[in-house]
């Protein structure tokens, strides 16, 4: 059986809730259980709400529907919003492509469905056709900092400038300016989709410094990795620290104080 502490947060998460693996694979459960809901909370500041919706744009990631069906009915059980939620999987679309995303998107239809939601939810976008390019690059440039920026249209070849306006109309100007979640959670959701996508190298460092830029500092960051590594496994954690300790070494961090 799992311990008392992971059995409390299981039951924070799944009310009422027995596992049929619990059942099958009594061994796997306990140490997952003891392991995911017991000890890796314990090195964590993150509310749980936060902790979630993190944990589902990591799951998106990797496609793992199953998991992410159970998640999202956790999720919504200690707090997160039906926006929140939709928003999550909205800021999914730009990073793996509407064909990874649509099976997450009846998904979120579903379980919202089942939970008495009423869809569609009421819009968040907060851009035009006409100004989405302007507001998107204005985020853009808060986000991955206005030199960055710059130097991404001065470098572009004249045939991929297209490109560039992509990103800062669409990915930026069509998401990041939506509302329902604020700017620094979604650069959360979007570092924790990218480390779990795996192959996303340079796109993890890059929004490590782009969570940086908006007040999510190293201890945030490694918080929020943490969290993810049930879920993710080990290699694509060990990647993740990989970028955040280039991006922010380890001797900045804070040093514990010894014990006198």
């Amino acid at each position: 059986m799992p311990n008392e502490r992971a059995t409390k947060s299981h039951e924070q998460l799944f009310p009422n809730h027995v596992s049929t693996l619990a059942v099958t694979d009594p061994e796997l459960i306990e140490t997952f259980d003891n392991f995911a809901f017991d000890e890796v909370l314990r090195e964590s500041r993150l509310d749980v709400r936060t902790r979630l919706m993190v944990q589902l744009a990591a799951i998106i990631g990797c496609q793992a529907l199953t998991e992410y069906r159970v998640m999202l009915g956790a999720a919504l059980n200690v707090g997160v919003t039906p926006t929140e939620a939709k928003e999550v999987m909205y800021q999914s679309v730009p990073y793996i492509g509407i064909a990874k995303a649509i099976d997450f998107l009846h998904a979120t239809n579903d379980v919202l469905k089942e939970c008495g939601i009423k869809l569609p939810l009421p819009p968040q976008s907060t851009t035009t056709r006409e100004n989405r390019m302007e507001k998107g690059l204005a985020v853009q440039k808060q986000i991955i900092g206005n030199e960055v920026v710059e130097k991404l249209y001065a470098n572009s070849p004249q045939d991929e400038m297209h490109i560039q306006r992509f990103l800062s109309a669409n990915c930026f100007g069509d998401n990041y300016t939506r509302t329902g979640i604020d700017i620094p959670t979604r650069e959360l959701l979007t570092l924790s989709m990218l480390v779990a996508l795996g192959g996303c190298d340079p796109q993890v460092k890059g929004h490590v410094a782009a969570n940086l830029n908006v007040g999510n500092d190293r201890a945030r960051l490694i918080d929020v990795v943490t969290q993810l590594l049930p879920f993710i496994g080990y290699p694509r954690t060990l990647n993740a620290l990989r970028a955040i300790n280039e991006v922010t070494p380890a001797s900045l961090a804070p040093q514990k104080q010894e014990k006198r």
